[in-house]
């Protein structure tokens, strides 16, 4: 009798694809489906050659070659696309079996879905896979959320295939986060850390090569330096790469032949949409998925430069080595400053959605396998286990001390790059930020006065309880 898969497979993209020869490096045996047969067939022939990997030609025989209870995998494009593949599985499916989704889907879809699907007697999973193509083929960070009673069955195959860390290097980088759509919902702020990461070590970046004039190489060699210490990650580790990478077509600096447009998925949009439904003041991730849209507009930034010409107010560096120092300093703070952000957003959602997300355990997660594993992820986790109701990582001893070591240089890099006519609205937003919550008294009450002004939203006052409301002109 041939031998029945542990796991299905439906989507052979590169994501896909790994993914599949992860499990089955781990022992898996894994059933693949894929639209396009001749992509399935192409995998089978080549890179799945030789291991436990069932081909399929419809969803049927996908379905047909899975041991029960079936746990079925989508790797599928977000949105419509996902919805179409469950109902396609649906008439081969038992109560019981599984439904993974393991794309970048909204997290209220996968609240929708887990219902629907537990209403046919499935049960479903919407799990964020981080890692890349790179990650989901030797290990990535994985978070899965949804029907919890489908977690014991999937969770041997997705601890095995995900990253490990820890001092025995065997702790993984998956574990529960919790109902519905809470799997997809972190991956999701993951990611828009990872927008407000990215920006910031950009214009780091812009800073070195416009103010200091640094070569590539010269950034290079120093983004490997500040990647030995608590700058540590995975983004600061590929750019110092991507800056000494030679263009094989023109001989030029790669990073200097790419065009200054950068492209988004949604998912920055996603969570600067949620952040606003949810009120909590998220700037630095949000200004770095408007940074990526200011750059789309290339077109329309080469008019304005035509017609009103570029910054012009270049300042004068007496002491290029002390600002290399201070922006280091200020990309550790603003970087802290936009991770502290994301929390901030999952703590808001954990209390509208009754999730009881695990802070520190999720810092764990990302600490290996995903875009944003960083070295100072392991503060953060402590910050956390030290204090399981900690309101802000502002707060964290560490955290407080670190950022305001930094202060005077974060505010010194913001001042010298916005006097050179550099944008930097990922460090500005990220000071900014820094310094409302540490401003007792903001000119909000001003702002009330206008509502109550103009529409009679009524204010509080700060001598009395209760609302109020006047009549500030006279008939």
């Amino acid at each position: 009798m041939k031998k029945q898969a542990d796991i299905g497979m439906i989507g052979l993209a590169v994501m896909g694809q790994n993914l599949v020869l992860n499990m089955a490096d781990h022992g898996y045996t894994v059933a693949v489906y894929n639209r396009t047969v001749e992509i399935t067939d192409e995998f089978l022939d080549h890179e799945a050659s030789g291991k436990p990997i069932l081909g399929a030609r419809s969803v049927q025989e996908l379905v047909s070659q899975v041991q029960k209870p079936r746990k079925i995998m989508l790797m599928v494009k977000a949105g419509a696309p996902v919805d179409a593949v469950i109902e396609q599985l649906l008439p081969f499916l038992d109560n019981g079996d599984i439904i993974i989704d393991g794309g970048n889907s909204f997290f209220k879809d996968t609240i929708r879905r887990q219902k629907y699907l537990e209403g046919k007697g499935l049960r479903f999973i919407g799990t964020g896979v981080s890692g890349g193509e790179e990650g989901a083929r030797h290990g990535p960070s994985i978070m899965p959320g949804g029907s919890a009673s489908a977690w014991p069955e999937i969770k041997k195959i997705f601890q095995d295939i995900s990253a490990k860390v820890g001092p025995n290097n065997d702790v993984p980088c998956c574990d529960w986060i919790g109902q519905d759509g809470a799997g997809h919902f972190v991956k999701m702020v993951h990611n828009g850390i990872e927008y407000g990461d990215m920006e910031l070590i950009s214009e780091a970046y812009f800073v070195l090569k416009t103010i200091l004039n640094k070569s590539p190489d010269e950034m290079g060699a120093l983004f490997e330096r500040w990647n030995e210490g608590v700058l540590d990650s995975y983004l600061v580790e590929i750019t110092a790469a991507i800056l000494q990478k030679r263009d094989d077509m023109s001989g030029n600096y790669l990073i200097d032949m790419i065009l200054d447009k950068a492209g988004q998925k949604g998912t920055g949009v996603w969570t600067s949409i949620t952040a606003l439904e949810l009120g909590v003041p998220i700037p630095t991730l949000m200004e770095a998925t408007v940074a990526r849209a200011v750059s789309a507009a290339k077109k329309e930034r080469l008019e304005i430069v035509k017609s009103l010409g570029a910054p012009n107010g270049k300042k004068e560096v007496h002491d290029p080595n002390a600002l290399i120092r201070s922006l280091h300093d200020a990309l550790y703070a603003a970087k802290i400053l936009s991770y502290t952000q994301g929390f901030q957003l999952m703590r808001a959602a954990s209390d509208e959605y009754a999730w009881n997300l695990d802070y520190g355990r999720i810092a764990y997660l990302w600490r290996g396998g995903c875009i944003i594993r960083a070295r100072f992820l392991e503060q953060i986790k402590q910050a956390f286990d030290d204090h399981r109701d900690l309101k802000n990582l502002m707060l964290a001893p560490y955290f407080s001390q670190t950022l305001l070591a930094a202060e005077k240089q974060l505010r010194d890099i913001v001042c010298t790059a916005t006097q050179s006519g550099v944008p930097v609205p990922a460090f500005s937003s990220a000071l900014a930020y820094f310094d409302a919550f540490r401003t007792e008294v903001l000119p909000a009450h001003m702002i009330q006065a206008q509502r109550d002004y103009f529409g009679a939203h009524t204010y509080e006052r700060i001598d009395r309880a209760g609302t109020f409301h006047t009549e500030w002109t006279k008939p």
